[in-house]
């Protein structure tokens, strides 16, 4: 890693979801400032590439399209290479062939491209009938990567579409289509990219190997997570607080270093990924096996609970963070106990906001339709793994008639 010298730099992006609203705009220009900030302080000091992953567009209309291209035009460097994917938000205005014919009138682009820049290859494919890929796009894929392997087995192959690849990263659960799996298990050197779900990028599971390396990309949008037991559902109470984006860099073997970067703090998040040898399943490293890890958050012996019931009937919980000494905690599990029995009268998950690059130090829950009595509450952290807290985080309260 000590060694790995870029040959090869691209920015990846997808749901920018540009409309008639300033902030997608000014996330993206300040993105792309940063990168290009970036850029210029390496050594190897180009960026090389621009792929937006899909739904760069809210509704597809004329003003987006036009919008995003002019933004483009303003933010990127003329060297630097565009591809764009369209997908189902492209496709709200005037559906699939009116958004295929405003990619190639406004941008001179085709849907799905295969190109080839300093001696690697990037296929991309737009959707079709939504956010799916029918037999067409599976034998133009099929023999695109083809060619590409035919070229030298041991590169990379980067493949870009809109919806991940089911049961891969985080998101594909909710969001993943498999019309493309078969076809990529052939090419363990494939290393893809994928949007839609609008998953964090800083999330371990934002990259998955199995038979072929999976990454997120993130959006510029608001978050979505694919876990379905928080009491505020998929998507969580602060989610607009995001804009984040992947730049991947390659050496002349090969190995491929992603960064995840924070827009809204103009930081990298400290998640780097480096995939040495891609060509290589034995050499994966971002398996399901990381799900065996012995490794548990914990509470500090300093953390504390605090109660808040000066509403009626009603009590906040708000706890300090667990800590773990790997990755980062994902959710709490915050149960209230009734302190004469121990049954168990409420139970809540929430996510820790570990999405956010500056994570919040407490995190809380409210409970609703909670009798005057005494309770305790236990409280167990989880990281992304489902590997629990031994002890729970417990305290005593009293809510009064």
């Amino acid at each position: 890693m000590s060694e790995f010298v870029p040959v090869f730099r691209m920015i990846v992006t997808s749901d920018i979801h540009i409309q008639k609203d300033d902030y997608q705009i000014e996330r993206f220009r300040n993105g792309m400032k940063f990168a290009y900030d970036y850029a210029i302080n390496q050594d190897y000091d180009v960026i090389d590439a621009f792929f937006a992953v899909g739904d760069f567009a809210n509704s597809g209309s004329e003003w987006e399209m036009l919008t995003f291209r002019d933004l483009m035009d303003e933010c990127l460097s003329p060297d630097t290479e565009r591809t764009l994917m369209l997908a189902s938000h492209e496709f709200k205005t005037d559906g699939q062939e009116g958004a295929y014919s405003r990619l190639r009138s406004i941008y001179n682009m085709e849907p799905d491209t295969h190109k080839v820049m300093k001696g690697f290859h990037f296929i991309s494919v737009s959707t079709e009938d939504g956010c799916r890929f029918r037999e067409g796009k599976q034998s133009w894929l099929r023999e695109e990567l083809k060619k590409a392997a035919s070229a030298d087995p041991k590169k990379p192959i980067f493949v870009f579409q809109h919806p991940h690849i089911t049961d891969t990263v985080a998101g594909s659960i909710n969001w993943g289509e498999d019309d493309l799996t078969a076809i990529m298990m052939d090419y363990p050197q494939i290393i893809d990219f994928s949007g839609h779900s609008h998953a964090p990028i800083n999330d371990p599971r934002s990259i998955h190997q199995r038979h072929f390396t999976c990454l997120g990309t993130g959006s510029f949008s608001y978050f979505e997570l694919d876990e379905f037991d928080k009491i505020y559902g998929t998507i969580p109470p602060d989610c607009d607080e995001q804009a984040q984006f992947l730049i991947v860099e390659v050496d002349k073997n090969g190995a491929v270093l992603v960064k995840n970067v924070d827009v809204l703090t103009q930081n990298f998040f400290p998640c780097d990924r480096y995939i040495e040898t891609p060509w290589e399943p034995e050499s994966f490293v971002y398996t399901d096996a990381r799900y065996l890890t012995t490794v548990k958050p914990y509470f500090a012996d300093d953390a504390t609970v605090t109660f808040d019931c000066s509403e009626k009937g009603s009590v906040t919980v708000a706890f300090t963070q667990a800590k773990i000494d790997e990755d980062m905690v994902d959710d709490y599990i915050i149960r209230l106990r009734n302190k004469k029995d121990g049954t168990v009268v409420k139970q809540a998950a929430v996510w820790s906001s570990y999405y956010l690059y500056n994570m919040p130090e407490t995190c809380s829950v409210t409970f609703k339709d909670v009798e005057a009595g005494e309770y305790y509450v236990e409280i167990f952290a989880q990281g992304f793994w489902k590997n629990r807290s031994e002890k729970p985080l417990t305290a005593e309260f009293i809510i009064a008639e």
